[in-house]
């Protein structure tokens, strides 16, 4: 059943925001300061393509995480995080997109404070 959701994701917005946070991570990655921050966003491009059937355990990021999320949240996290709430505003029109919806929602959280938090 998350294969199928997971198709259905790509259709309607996920590929899209997955490029987005790939790029993005491509643009942090020149300098050798944002590099942790551009691995970040890989990592999280490969959720965002497989959103379903995975949780986030938010937390536990620890005084150096907090810094993280503190820079990363100045840097790109609150627009990434916007951009999740918008599709999410979108999706949420339909009783078809709600799913979807709850998907975004789940994705700016982690867009929102990516250091620590746990993806099983």
């Amino acid at each position: 059943m998350s294969l199928l959701g997971d198709l259905i994701w790509w259709i309607f917005g996920g590929l899209v925001l997955a490029i987005i946070w790939f790029v993005i991570g491509i643009i942090l990655m020149v300098t050798i300061i944002g590099i942790p921050f551009g691995l970040q966003c890989f990592k999280i491009a490969g959720f965002v393509l497989f959103p379903f059937g995975r949780e986030i355990d938010l937390g536990g990021f620890g005084v150096g995480g907090f810094i993280f999320n503190l820079i990363w949240i100045i840097v790109v996290g609150w627009e990434l995080a916007m951009a999740h709430l918008i599709a999410a505003l979108f999706c949420a029109i339909t009783i078809i997109g709600i799913p979807f919806a709850l998907q975004h929602i789940k994705l700016a959280q982690l867009a929102f404070m990516p250091f620590g938090a746990r993806i099983r």
